[in-house]
């Protein structure tokens, strides 16, 4: 079993609940790798001293075992550089004795889905933006953007997947700073160039698009709105820096950076003119 998990050709298997509760540590807090709005995140510690992160989702975001295990299959064909690898799951339900408002007492089934990804150590893209950004080399900078372009536009054009929570911290490092894209939580899979959704409920982030915010509206152009926050926080190396326009931006970016540009301002300034 584990040398499924560790290899990055083999497609994800189904993995016992006892065994995620035994290298969890019975998902104990000191085992927490972070949390989001729709699960906890753990790290589990194989046998063999291998880790893999284990994401426990959140009762209220669960739907029909069905949908669960098609969410499953479509996330088995994503194999790319830039996106962070599944290699396990868990579908599961227990028996469990729970109150009613009348405060009498009933047996219930609970169920308990669990994904599982590689573990990536250097944490995700939110602890290099703002000043450790700053100590970035430029051409790691581009790197990183560059990569999660690229796995960006896998999701979009080879598996018609809108992300719709694209954020530094839903973009994680591996031990090499290569960017991976993570936490498909709210991810919607759309045939058409626009998709349009009701009854939507979310966690709200600063990186989600406006037509999406207030009226549902599902498109890629959505995911690259998030990545044009993300490009700029990069780049200048603040947080929700407040740019109404490029020739901004550029200054700001000069400002921050007066010694990290080849060229001058007015060189970009004519770039841009020119584009």
């Amino acid at each position: 079993m584990e040398e499924k998990l560790d290899d990055p050709t083999a497609s994800p298997i189904s993995l016992p609940f006892e065994f995620l509760k035994d290298i969890t540590d019975n998902f104990s807090n000191e085992q927490e790798l972070g949390k989001g709005g729709y699960g906890v995140v753990y790290k589990g510690v194989l046998p063999s001293g291998k880790i893999i992160a284990v994401k426990k989702l959140f009762e209220m975001h669960l739907v029909d075992e069905e949908q669960f295990h098609k969410e499953v299959t479509n996330l088995v064909g994503i194999k790319h550089e830039n996106i962070v690898r599944l290699v396990g799951y868990c579908a599961e339900s227990r028996w469990e004795a729970i109150k009613l408002p009348n405060g009498n007492n009933v047996m219930a089934q609970i169920p308990t889905w669990l994904l599982c990804f590689e573990y990536l150590p250097n944490n995700s893209l939110q602890k290099y933006v703002s000043d450790e950004c700053s100590g970035l080399h430029w051409k790691k900078r581009y790197e990183i953007i560059k990569g999660v372009c690229s796995g960006l536009h896998f999701l979009h054009q080879e598996c018609h997947i809108v992300h719709l929570d694209l954020k530094p911290e839903n973009i994680l490092m591996d031990t090499t700073m290569m960017p991976k894209i993570a936490d498909f939580g709210l991810q919607l899979y759309v045939n058409a160039d626009v998709y349009k959704i009701s009854n939507y409920s979310f966690p709200c982030s600063g990186y989600m698009a406006p037509e999406y915010l207030l009226e549902g509206v599902v498109s890629p152009k959505a995911d690259v709105f998030s990545l044009g926050k993300i490009f700029m926080e990069i780049v200048t190396g603040q947080r929700d820096c407040p740019l109404t326009s490029v020739s901004a931006f550029l200054k700001l970016n000069a400002n921050h950076n007066p010694n990290s540009m080849e060229i001058s301002l007015e060189e970009y300034m004519d770039n841009v003119s020119a584009i």
